[in-house]
């Protein structure tokens, strides 16, 4: 077995950093964990005070190890109404002992970062993003190596924040790491069984599903002499990721004592949004401010809203199914109820497979100066309306907004130097020429 001393290097480098966070510094996961930009009411694992009347003790534990505490003592997780993770993860930290939960746990959130890291190191050379079956840009050339663009995700800060701050959405990111690269490969059933399992950790990536099945069905055109049937092929497949689905339920209804409250406590948290605690988001200082009588119908608008995306994109840009599974991803990253720096990290992890598109990109300085200007005063903002108490609401809602209109800049252009690559091979006299409306 050959070993690519370069992956070796990268991976051992920042294993050590992450190594180095977690017991040079034993204060910062705690730290990190009480943040707003990387834990949310649905990924925490935020410390929190358990009681438990039925058990008669009180104990200082994480959010994910009060789930644990309870399913280990026969009480269901969800009865206190803070619990909002799969129902899976629970025997999964069981295994861990408690007086080596810290450090193995530590270790575990490392070994994700690699194998999403692995992940999309494959998904680089499978050279997807350059060369589709139905549209080759004449930029493909222009590309990174697939170490560097490993390299740009395990480097990221929001990616090492969000390892360090231990946040259940990292669960979320390597299966649909996994997904992609095994609809690269041409491996279509293990690719929708990966986004079952990202879909029943967390209800978003349900989404995914139509462009994946594109990108699934253009991997196995371009190999088979005779192309299957586009509609055999999605019916098929569609089938494969409910049945995934429904399997994953019924574990967990074995898992919570045949109950499935479970379901109300996961997905309706997602749906309804009971919670409103701040985040990165737009949601939850506009449910706020909501009238009760209104927020049902505004509750089914954002949804539709967000899942509006998938069939303008998985149309327009159709000969690119990779691209458009990158661009909802950014778009999650605005729009999803409870984002997190865990979904930027993951849509930043994508983007550097486009690195042929940036120099049709007009406004990148804007956009990353925009962020930059959010996540160092976003921190702030939130400090002098938590603790100092100097401000309000509006203070921290106010640079979640820049946050946001930095996001949205880099997914707009993206998506405009897109079309333009497509279209400079339509019309190849207007290369190079500026683009007017009319």
């Amino acid at each position: 077995m050959v070993i690519d001393r370069r992956k070796a290097l990268l991976y051992g480098s920042t294993a050590a950093i992450r190594l180095l966070l977690f017991f040079a510094f034993p204060s910062l996961p705690d730290l990190l964990t009480g943040r707003v930009e990387i834990s949310t009411p649905v990924t925490s694992f935020k410390r929190c005070q358990l009681h438990s009347s039925k058990i008669g003790i009180v104990a200082d534990l994480y959010l994910v190890q009060e789930g644990l505490f309870l399913y280990t003592h026969n009480v269901s997780p969800y009865d206190g109404g803070v619990f909002h993770q799969a129902p899976l993860l629970l025997p999964l930290f069981a295994l861990v002992p408690s007086s080596l939960f810290s450090s193995i746990t530590s270790l575990f959130y490392i070994a994700l970062d690699l194998l999403c890291a692995n992940a999309l190191i494959h998904i680089a050379e499978s050279g997807e993003a350059g060369s589709s079956r139905l549209f080759t840009s004449p930029r493909r050339g222009l590309k990174w190596d697939s170490i560097a663009i490993g390299a740009a995700y395990l480097f990221n800060p929001f990616t090492i924040a969000t390892c360090i701050g231990r946040p259940t959405s990292l669960f979320t990111n390597c299966a649909i790491l996994h997904a992609i690269a095994k609809a690269v490969s041409g491996k279509p059933v293990s690719s929708v069984l990966a986004l079952g399992l990202a879909s029943y950790l967390s209800l978003y990536p349900t989404l995914l599903l139509a462009p994946l099945i594109l990108l699934c069905y253009d991997r196995q055109a371009r190999d088979a002499k005779a192309p299957p049937s586009i509609g055999a092929f999605a019916v098929k497949h569609i089938l494969v990721f409910f049945a995934a689905t429904t399997w994953f339920m019924y574990v967990s209804n074995i898992l919570t004592g045949g109950s499935w409250e479970f379901l109300s406590s996961t997905y309706g948290v997602h749906l309804l949004l009971p919670d409103l605690t701040p985040n990165v988001g737009l949601w939850w200082y506009f449910f706020i401010e909501m009238f009760d009588s209104f927020r049902e119908f505004f509750l089914g608008v954002f949804w539709l809203h967000l899942a509006g995306y998938v069939g303008g994109l998985s149309v327009r840009v159709r000969k690119q199914p990779l691209f458009i599974i990158t661009a909802l991803l950014g778009i999650f990253a605005i729009f999803k109820p409870y984002p997190s720096l865990s979904d930027t990290s993951l849509y930043f992890a994508m983007l550097p497979l486009y690195r042929h598109i940036f120099p049709l990109m007009r406004y990148t300085f804007f956009a990353m100066a925009t962020i930059l200007y959010a996540t160092l005063l976003g921190p702030a903002f939130y400090y002098l309306w938590i603790y100092a108490g100097s401000g309000n609401a509006n203070f921290f809602y106010a640079i979640t907004l820049v946050w946001s209109l930095g996001l949205s800049e880099i997914v707009a252009d993206s998506l405009f130097a897109v079309l333009r690559d497509e279209w400079e091979v339509e019309r190849p006299e207007m290369k190079g020429k500026d683009v007017r409306q009319i």
